[in-house]
């Protein structure tokens, strides 16, 4: 049991220590430090995200966070979970995207977004089992998001979802070459021919068409020579017509149906977006500098995977968003926190009960 510990201090304690000590090592992240080393600093970061500090006066600080050494530790945890919107489960599932944070040009001037204005750009690719961050990359504004898949490291037979953005054929054949797949919208002025066409098709489940072609633009066709799948979708809540592009040509592997699936799963990277940016501290930057934005955004990635790895351990059946808040208003209570964030809480118990109308 726990109950002497605070609660703070029992979250501080999933930390890889030694694994953050050799980083710190590594990067000479103490040198020439007399009191405030990089251990106190991640500790105040930590305790401003999770308890919704907005200022450098309410925590006092910034810094660099062993991001890598979490996602190495959280993402194992989540690698069983089932993917119920397609039948094999031998692929890892990954979504790729990037938030923009805006900003002031007059106090970050190196951050350089569209149409002269500030903006932090941060690009991220999550494991769909887990909404787990596995890379990020923190840019100005202006970097698009199609550089981002140059970085990529890409894993064999693993599914990268994306938005049209991202569509670069270059990079789009590098990732066929490696062996893994892609599934995303095709643009509207893609230029291709029909190779052939798969007619056994159930329009009841919102699927039109499925085919597979091959480009015939001057510079896409040299780029991506190889055929491609071309999937049309009727979303039934908005009435759109979605196209989307894989290399997954064999029906037998993914049905176009399961396609289409992927696709709208991609936005459980927009979910994770949003949690970052409204439920822990991104509203308000600590820092003006360069490396103080990348510090304060790194620290709250490194927030979140702790609250995953808490989810995960402790088997909890609250929302990794729940989970910061039980966090943020017991910080400093001293309970054991497998209970904090198993037993159930009054405002959740009570929902069923019959409560008496007012009119």
């Amino acid at each position: 049991m726990n109950e002497g510990k605070y609660i703070f201090t029992q979250v501080c304690s999933l930390i890889p220590r030694q694994i953050f000590q050799r980083l710190v090592s590594k990067y000479q992240g103490d040198y020439h430090v007399r009191d405030f080393n990089c251990t106190t600093q991640l500790r105040y970061m930590l305790f401003g995200q999770l308890t919704s500090c907005e200022s450098l006066r309410d925590i006092c600080l910034c810094l660099k966070a062993p991001e890598e050494a979490l996602i190495k530790i959280v993402q194992p945890l989540y690698s069983k979970m089932r993917l119920e919107y397609i039948a094999p489960q031998d692929h890892d599932l990954y979504a790729l995207d990037s938030t923009t944070i805006s900003c002031s040009l007059k106090l970050l001037d190196w951050a350089v977004g569209k149409y002269s204005k500030g903006a932090v750009k941060m690009h991220t690719v999550i494991d769909l089992r887990g909404s787990i961050p596995v890379f990020i990359h923190i840019t100005d504004g202006r970097c698009h998001d199609s550089n981002v898949l140059d970085m990529l490291v890409v894993v064999p037979n693993a599914i990268y979802t994306m938005d049209k953005a991202y569509i670069d054929f270059e990079a789009l054949a590098r990732i066929d070459a490696e062996k893994a797949y892609f599934v995303t919208r095709a643009k509207d002025n893609m230029k291709y021919e029909i190779v052939s066409s798969h007619y056994n098709i159930d329009t009841s489940t919102g699927l039109l068409e499925d085919h597979r072609i091959r480009l015939t633009g001057v510079k896409s066709s040299k780029l991506y020579s190889k055929e491609l799948r071309l999937i049309k979708y009727c979303d039934k809540e908005t009435g759109e017509i979605l196209t989307f592009i894989s290399n997954m040509t064999d029906e037998l592997e993914l049905n176009g149906l399961e396609i289409a699936n992927i696709y709208r799963h991609r936005w459980d990277v927009e979910s994770f977006f949003k949690l970052i940016k409204q439920n822990l501290t991104v509203k308000h930057l600590l820092g003006c500098s360069e490396n103080a934005v990348k510090t304060h955004l790194w620290i709250a990635i490194c927030s979140y995977l702790l609250l995953a790895r808490i989810k995960a351990v402790y088997n909890s059946p609250y929302s990794i968003s729940e989970i910061r808040m039980l966090i943020s208003v017991s910080a400093l209570t001293k309970k054991d926190l497998k209970d904090l964030v198993t037993e159930p809480q009054p405002l959740t118990t009570n929902q069923d009960v019959n409560e008496l109308t007012l009119f």
